[in-house]
C-alpha cells in the first residue's frame, strides 16, 4: 500500500515538473476568412491560408472589396494563447507569392526534439509582405483581440489573398505549419484613380497619361 503510494506521488510529481504545452489557436474576425473556421480558428496549420494536410476547409465564398491606398481594418482573436508575434502580406496573382513562414531559431525541448524560440522579423518589411512584429506578445490574456489598420497599396486586383499568420515562440513542431498557423482573407482591389499605382506589385501597369491637345 505504501509502496503504491509512493509511486502515485511520484507520478504526480513527474506531471506537475512537464511543461504544459498548447498549441495557439486564432480566428480572422476582419476581414471574413477566406475558410469556414471553428470556435478555436481551426482548421489553421498548413501553409499558406490555413486547412491541414487532412483538411483543405471549406470556403467562405466571400471576396471584400478593398479601395487601393485605403487602410484596412484587420482583427483577429486569439483563442488558445502562445506567446509571439504575427505578420500581414498579400498576394495579388497567385498565393504562391505570400513569402515562406519566418526564419525559426530552435533549441532542444523537453522531448529532444526542435523547440522553437523565436522567429525572424523584418524591421522594413517590402512587398509582399506589409507588416511584420505584429501584436508580439508574451502574457496570456484569456481571448485577447488584436486589430489594426494596414495600408493597401493602390493596384487593381479581382482576386488578391491577404495572409496573416502568426509564428508561436516556446512551441513543438507541428506536422503541418512547423511553428506557425495561417488565415487568409480573399480581396477585391481596385485601385483609386486620383493616385498612382503601386506599379512594383504583380501585374500592375501604370496609368497613361493623358494625352494633349494640340
Amino acid at each position: 500500500m505504501m509502496l503504491r503510494a509512493a509511486l502515485s506521488l511520484a507520478a504526480g510529481a513527474f506531471v506537475l515538473a512537464t511543461p504544459l504545452v498548447g498549441s495557439a489557436h486564432f480566428i480572422l474576425e476582419t476581414p471574413t476568412s477566406a475558410i469556414i473556421e471553428n470556435q478555436l480558428g481551426d482548421p489553421q496549420k498548413l501553409g499558406p491560408c490555413g486547412g491541414t494536410s487532412k483538411d483543405a476547409g471549406m470556403p467562405t465564398s466571400v471576396v471584400t472589396s478593398v479601395a487601393g491606398g485605403e487602410l484596412l481594418k484587420v482583427k483577429v482573436k486569439e483563442t488558445i494563447y502562445h506567446p509571439g508575434h504575427f505578420r500581414i502580406a498579400l498576394a495579388v496573382l497567385d498565393r504562391k507569392e505570400l513569402p515562406i513562414d519566418p526564419e525559426d531559431t530552435v533549441k532542444d525541448g523537453p522531448n529532444g526534439k526542435p523547440w522553437s524560440v523565436s522567429g525572424k522579423v523584418d524591421p522594413n518589411p517590402k512587398p509582399p509582405v506589409l507588416m511584420d512584429g505584429l501584436w508580439e506578445h508574451h502574457e496570456k490574456k484569456p481571448a485577447e483581440e488584436f486589430q489594426t489598420y494596414v495600408h493597401i497599396p493602390n493596384i487593381n486586383c479581382d482576386h488578391c489573398s491577404l495572409q496573416i499568420i502568426q509564428f508561436m515562440e516556446q512551441h513543438p513542431i507541428n506536422p503541418d505549419g512547423r511553428f506557425t498557423y495561417h488565415h487568409c482573407a480573399d480581396l477585391k482591389i481596385t485601385a483609386n484613380p486620383r493616385l498612382p499605382i503601386d506599379a512594383g506589385w504583380p501585374g500592375q501597369k501604370p496609368a497613361k497619361k493623358a494625352k494633349k491637345k494640340a
